[in-house]
């Protein structure tokens, strides 16, 4: 069963109209500065982790248009329950750019206090659930936040994040059979940037798409073009809407491209050749959304620079506000755990402070 690939721009950066989604200038705008707040976040993080200054970083160069058009169509109540590389989408969520830097440096300046390793950021108050590193954990979680909401009458919808390499794992099956038993709302958004680390995607599944696999599961699979932002949008949001008006779970696959390596521990050269990557580049979803602007006559060049400038500035700006902040202190190991710190912690508290009454 081939799916096709559901595209909105075309090559030469006008727009299907059967698959505009009316989006308004201001609309427009926003997702290209998120973009480019995106690519700005990767180029100086990773400059970071190269001097140094941080310990870790998962990039998401390429994947923008995947991140941004997706995240744009979540509404207030809905969950999020993200993978490693879906940063984009926290920010989207109003995850503030200073909280996820500062979870980068683990210092006093993050409100995880360095217990979780970088990149693994979280927030509550946004409905961002914690990043956690094994594969695809995520997707039975998202699908038991999902049943509870439809056993309580929330008129919510919950969208997990993964992989390509996350639909191979016992999760990705164990998640999925039971959505489409239960036919909870749920949305499975599957990023294939063609990569499990080093592992194409043609040794992941024997399978034409990824989006097919939704057949044997009993609901609905949509492959689309993850380097085209509206198209993104547009089927983000019809799975959405399908779930929170009780017609059961989607998997969306999105066909996008990691420019860079799997994370700043990866040499993606070993892997992959210098003419693949430049190919895929001809595709880049923020040169190739700032086209469409400029034929929708919503941005020109000069337009397009300050905004990637102000988009630099914001990175730069709180990089420079975290960095500076004060180590974790030690005697914070033994806070947050019970609503009363219990006796065997306090002492432990005082060997870590030996000032301590």
């Amino acid at each position: 069963m081939e799916l096709r690939l559901v595209t909105s721009l075309r090559d030469d950066g006008t727009i299907d109209p059967a698959l505009d989604p009316a989006l308004s200038r201001e609309d427009l705008l926003f997702l290209f500065r998120k973009m480019l707040l995106l690519r700005a976040l990767d180029e100086k993080t990773i400059l970071l982790q190269r001097a140094g200054r941080i310990g870790f970083y998962v990039p998401s160069s390429g994947q923008e248009a995947a991140e941004i058009g997706s995240g744009y169509a979540l509404r207030e109540g809905d969950w999020v329950f993200p993978s490693y590389r879906d940063q984009g989408v926290a920010l989207l969520r109003g995850y503030p750019l200073e909280s996820l830097v500062g979870q980068l440096f683990g210092n006093a300046s993050d409100a995880i206090r360095g217990r979780q390793m970088p990149n693994h950021w979280c927030d509550r108050a946004a409905r961002v659930v914690s990043v956690s590193s094994p594969v695809a954990t995520q997707l039975p979680q998202a699908v038991g936040a999902s049943y509870a909401a439809k056993l309580c009458g929330d008129r919510i919808a919950v969208i997990a994040y993964f992989g390509d390499g996350g639909s191979s794992t016992g999760d990705f099956h164990a998640g999925m059979n039971f959505a489409g038993v239960y036919r909870t709302p749920t949305v499975f958004f599957c990023s294939n940037n063609q990569y499990a680390i080093s592992l194409p995607v043609s040794r992941q599944t024997s399978s034409g798409s990824i989006a097919e696999k939704a057949a044997a599961y009993g609901f609905e699979g949509v492959r689309v073009d993850g380097n085209d932002p509206l198209a993104v949008y547009r089927v983000t949001r019809d799975a959405l809407t399908r779930a929170r008006e009780g017609d059961g779970p989607t998997l969306i696959e999105a066909v996008t491209y990691r420019m860079g390596p799997h994370s700043t521990s990866d040499d993606p050269t070993r892997y992959r050749s210098e003419e693949e990557v430049a190919e895929w580049a001809k595709r880049d979803p923020v040169r190739r959304f700032a086209e469409h602007l400029r034929k929708a006559g919503v941005l020109d060049g000069e337009k397009a620079r300050t905004l990637a400038e102000e988009a630099s500035e914001e990175v730069r700006r709180a990089v420079k506000a975290c960095e500076g902040a004060s180590p974790v202190p030690p005697e914070s190991m033994v806070e947050d755990v019970y609503a009363e710190v219990p006796w065997h912690l306090v002492e432990q508290r005082k060997l870590l402070s030996p000032g301590e009454g």
